[in-house]
Protein backbone atom coordinates (compact mmCIF):
# COMPACT_ATOMS: atom_id res chain seq x y z
CA UNK A 1 0.00 0.00 0.00
CA UNK A 2 0.94 3.44 -0.30
CA UNK A 3 -0.54 6.89 -0.78
CA UNK A 4 0.25 10.56 -2.03
CA UNK A 5 -1.15 14.00 -1.66
CA UNK A 6 -0.19 16.61 -4.72
CA UNK A 7 -1.22 20.38 -4.91
CA UNK A 8 -0.77 21.58 -8.66
CA UNK A 9 1.55 18.78 -9.59
CA UNK A 10 3.51 18.96 -6.11
CA UNK A 11 4.02 16.40 -4.18
CA UNK A 12 2.96 17.61 -0.40
CA UNK A 13 2.99 14.27 1.33
CA UNK A 14 3.74 10.52 0.99
CA UNK A 15 3.55 7.07 2.76
CA UNK A 16 4.22 3.55 2.53
CA UNK A 17 2.71 0.78 4.24
CA UNK A 18 -0.01 2.23 6.64
CA UNK A 19 -3.38 3.97 6.29
CA UNK A 20 -5.13 6.40 3.89
CA UNK A 21 -7.43 8.64 6.15
CA UNK A 22 -9.99 11.07 4.71
CA UNK A 23 -11.28 13.47 6.96
CA UNK A 24 -15.15 14.48 7.12
CA UNK A 25 -16.34 16.56 9.88
CA UNK A 26 -20.11 17.06 10.26
CA UNK A 27 -21.10 20.04 12.92
CA UNK A 28 -22.13 18.18 15.65
CA UNK A 29 -18.45 16.95 16.08
CA UNK A 30 -15.85 18.18 18.69
CA UNK A 31 -12.46 17.43 19.73
CA UNK A 32 -13.82 14.18 21.92
CA UNK A 33 -15.23 12.77 18.74
CA UNK A 34 -11.85 13.45 16.79
CA UNK A 35 -9.95 12.12 19.26
CA UNK A 36 -12.10 9.09 19.48
CA UNK A 37 -11.78 8.35 16.11
CA UNK A 38 -8.12 8.68 16.04
CA UNK A 39 -7.81 6.03 18.80
CA UNK A 40 -9.94 3.86 16.55
CA UNK A 41 -8.31 4.51 13.29
CA UNK A 42 -4.62 3.72 15.09
CA UNK A 43 -5.97 0.39 16.67
CA UNK A 44 -8.08 -0.98 14.51
CA UNK A 45 -7.28 -4.33 13.13
CA UNK A 46 -6.86 -4.48 9.32
CA UNK A 47 -3.44 -5.80 8.67
CA UNK A 48 -2.45 -9.85 8.49
CA UNK A 49 -0.35 -11.31 10.95
CA UNK A 50 1.69 -14.24 10.26
CA UNK A 51 -1.22 -16.32 9.56
CA UNK A 52 -2.89 -14.11 6.82
CA UNK A 53 -5.61 -12.85 9.11
CA UNK A 54 -6.90 -9.40 9.63
CA UNK A 55 -5.59 -8.76 13.10
CA UNK A 56 -3.02 -6.15 13.25
CA UNK A 57 -3.11 -2.77 14.14
CA UNK A 58 -1.52 0.53 12.39
CA UNK A 59 0.06 0.98 16.20
CA UNK A 60 1.57 -2.59 15.96
CA UNK A 61 2.74 -2.69 12.28
CA UNK A 62 4.82 0.83 12.74
CA UNK A 63 3.14 2.34 9.42
CA UNK A 64 2.24 5.54 8.45
CA UNK A 65 -0.50 7.58 8.64
CA UNK A 66 -1.92 10.18 6.01
CA UNK A 67 -4.73 12.62 7.27
CA UNK A 68 -6.34 13.71 4.68
CA UNK A 69 -8.93 16.77 4.80
CA UNK A 70 -12.27 15.90 3.08
CA UNK A 71 -15.16 17.71 3.27
CA UNK A 72 -16.86 15.95 0.50
CA UNK A 73 -16.79 12.86 3.18
CA UNK A 74 -19.82 14.34 5.14
CA UNK A 75 -22.22 15.06 2.29
CA UNK A 76 -25.83 14.32 1.96
CA UNK A 77 -25.95 11.76 -0.83
CA UNK A 78 -29.41 9.65 0.50
CA UNK A 79 -31.50 11.34 -2.27
CA UNK A 80 -31.33 13.33 -5.15
CA UNK A 81 -28.98 13.19 -7.89
CA UNK A 82 -26.32 15.35 -6.59
CA UNK A 83 -24.57 15.90 -3.39
CA UNK A 84 -25.54 18.39 -0.83
CA UNK A 85 -22.98 19.80 1.91
CA UNK A 86 -25.43 21.37 4.94
CA UNK A 87 -24.12 18.29 6.67
CA UNK A 88 -20.87 18.86 6.69
CA UNK A 89 -19.18 21.42 9.18
CA UNK A 90 -18.35 25.27 8.58
CA UNK A 91 -14.55 25.13 7.15
CA UNK A 92 -13.36 27.20 10.57
CA UNK A 93 -14.54 23.99 12.41
CA UNK A 94 -13.44 21.51 10.08
CA UNK A 95 -10.04 23.30 10.42
CA UNK A 96 -10.08 23.14 14.11
CA UNK A 97 -10.76 19.62 14.25
CA UNK A 98 -8.58 18.49 11.43
CA UNK A 99 -5.42 19.92 13.48
CA UNK A 100 -6.49 18.35 16.77
CA UNK A 101 -6.80 15.23 15.30
CA UNK A 102 -2.93 15.51 13.50
CA UNK A 103 -1.46 17.50 16.51
CA UNK A 104 -2.74 14.08 19.00
CA UNK A 105 -1.81 11.45 16.01
CA UNK A 106 1.60 13.05 15.95
CA UNK A 107 2.02 12.73 19.51
CA UNK A 108 0.86 9.52 19.69
CA UNK A 109 1.63 8.26 16.81
CA UNK A 110 4.71 10.02 15.25
CA UNK A 111 4.35 8.46 11.46
CA UNK A 112 1.78 11.38 9.96
CA UNK A 113 2.00 13.06 6.86
CA UNK A 114 -0.94 15.35 6.03
CA UNK A 115 -2.93 16.87 3.05
CA UNK A 116 -3.77 20.77 3.49
CA UNK A 117 -6.91 22.25 4.36
CA UNK A 118 -8.79 23.82 1.79
CA UNK A 119 -6.58 22.76 -0.96
CA UNK A 120 -7.68 21.30 -4.11
CA UNK A 121 -5.46 18.21 -3.82
CA UNK A 122 -4.43 14.60 -6.20
CA UNK A 123 -4.61 12.19 -3.83
CA UNK A 124 -3.44 9.06 -5.14
CA UNK A 125 -3.68 5.50 -3.57
CA UNK A 126 -2.10 2.22 -4.05
CA UNK A 127 -4.71 0.15 -2.42
CA UNK A 128 -3.88 -3.49 -1.27
CA UNK A 129 -7.01 -5.78 -1.38
CA UNK A 130 -8.55 -3.26 -2.08
CA UNK A 131 -9.49 -3.14 1.61
CA UNK A 132 -11.62 0.55 2.49
CA UNK A 133 -13.62 1.12 5.88
CA UNK A 134 -15.76 3.74 6.60
CA UNK A 135 -15.05 4.32 10.56
CA UNK A 136 -17.23 6.92 12.77
CA UNK A 137 -16.69 8.69 15.82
Amino acid sequence: MEAGVAIGGDRVASIGPGLLVLVGVRPTDDEPAALRLLHRVLRYRVFADEAGKMNLSLTQTGGELLLVPQFTRAAETHKGLRPGFSTAAAPALGRDLFDALVRAARAEHGRVQTGVFGAHMQVSLTNDGPVTFWLES
